[in-house]
């Protein structure tokens, strides 16, 4: 965890104390007044549908083995359902023609909170340099994580009635 360690608007030692019923970090100045809130960070995720498969995609950072969803952080100004659009289409170049929500899910281990999404997409498959590959996998062999984006994908199985058997590994997993 990255801790911030010095007042971003006066550079004063930060230290830490009671602020609205929490430890938090503060500036000691109170002239200054800044609070480090640490709020989550919004982060959209899609679990594409193309062509009647589910795309799974492997970062350039993580080791083989490793699929999962299409995420990115939300920007300033841009909704939930643009936020995926936008990073569906920078990461895969596909078109989303019809989306729709999954759930909103907890990530404490990274601090952030995932406003998942089904999209159903189209288009020409090219991944952007972030990603290192990808897999089209049938939906009855997506195997969730217990954590973040897994539960977004249990929740989608859940709805179409098919199995939901989660794996240890932290990202997705195919059967067989």
């Amino acid at each position: 965890m990255n801790e911030l360690i010095f007042c971003p608007r006066c550079a004063s030692a930060l230290d830490s104390r009671e602020v609205a019923g929490r430890i938090r970090r503060a500036c000691p100045d109170t002239a200054c007044g800044f609070v480090h809130w640490d709020n989550p960070l919004p982060v959209v995720a899609g679990l594409v549908e193309y062509r009647g498969q589910i795309l799974l995609a492997r970062n350039a950072a993580w080791t083989e083995g490793m699929f999962a969803l299409i995420t990115g952080f939300l920007e300033r100004d841009e909704t939930p359902e643009d936020g995926i659009r936008r990073e569906i289409k920078e990461e895969t170049n596909l078109e989303t023609d019809a989306i729709s929500l999954l759930g909103v899910y907890e990530f404490m281990r990274k601090n952030e909170l995932i406003i998942a999404y089904h999209a159903v997409c189209d288009g020409d498959i090219q991944l952007s340099e972030e990603l290192a590959e990808f897999r089209l996998v049938a939906p009855h062999q997506v195997r969730p994580w217990r954590a973040g984006t897994g539960h977004a994908v249990a929740e989608w199985l859940r709805r179409r009635n098919l199995p939901v058997e989660y794996v240890e590994s932290a990202r997705m997993s195919i059967a067989g």
